[in-house]
């Protein structure tokens, strides 16, 4: 019987990363629950059963993406990461809007919602395009599509997940062929830490793009899309 797939989750420990987690692991692959803070990864973990491994993973401290990688290799002992989602993000706006900037906000939230994915992206997906197999999905939001972009509010979760728009693209691009597919997907409005307790999508709904697009099958060609409802949206 062969070993199951493994998938690491970002941001796992609470709202739609938890719930992916969770829905990659009924579906049969081992799961990485990545969190800053390992008690909370533990804590989903134990909910999800054993199929599911704590994970200490701060996608804003290249140090931690080193080690916390490194740690993945000796709990799947020596072996390697199947599928990443990048869930981990932050919304740090205000009501700040152009002209004007927070350099500051700008730069933390480009540090995890950009840089935080780009980082694990650059520790993982050589390993996967050895194995000639791998699924990245980087969770971002129609508010960072250039067609459907019609106001400035929150400007520099806009900018960040536009540039995680175009980091899908350019990975897409320099993957073709080598059996690992990467794409983007919106979750959607969905009640969480981020989105809040008005959101009208339940965590579930919120993760099953992410999670159908982790787990496309092997000959499916899909790569290079932005998703919202398992349907393509445009850039």
């Amino acid at each position: 019987m062969s070993e199951p797939r493994t998938a690491l989750v970002t941001g796992g420990a609470r709202g739609i990363g938890a719930e992916i987690c969770r829905q990659l692991a009924d579906r049969g692959l081992r799961v990485l629950v990545g969190a800053r803070k390992r008690e909370a990864a533990e804590e989903v973990c134990r909910a999800i059963g054993p199929a599911a491994l704590p994970l200490a993973l701060d996608v804003g401290s290249p140090l931690s993406v080193t080690e916390a990688v490194r740690e993945a290799g000796e709990l799947l002992g020596g072996g390697g990461i199947d599928v990443l989602v990048n869930n981990a993000g932050v919304s740090l706006d205000g009501e700040l809007r152009p002209p004007y900037l927070d350099e500051e906000v700008l730069r933390a939230t480009l540090d995890v919602n950009l840089l935080g994915a780009w980082r694990v992206a650059e520790a993982v997906v050589p390993g996967m395009v050895r194995a000639g197999y791998g699924r990245v999905v980087n969770l971002t939001s129609s508010y960072g599509s250039l067609a459907l972009m019609d106001s400035g509010r929150h400007p520099a979760y806009r900018v960040s997940k536009t540039a995680l728009n175009a980091l899908t693209r350019m990975l897409a691009g320099e993957l073709a062929g080598t059996g690992v597919l990467v794409n983007a997907a919106d979750p959607g409005w969905t009640r969480s830490g981020m989105g809040g307790a008005a959101a009208p999508r339940g965590p579930e709904e919120g993760a099953d793009t992410p999670v159908w697009l982790a787990t496309l099958p092997e000959g499916d060609g899909t790569t290079g899309g932005l998703f919202a409802e398992r349907r393509p949206l445009p850039w």
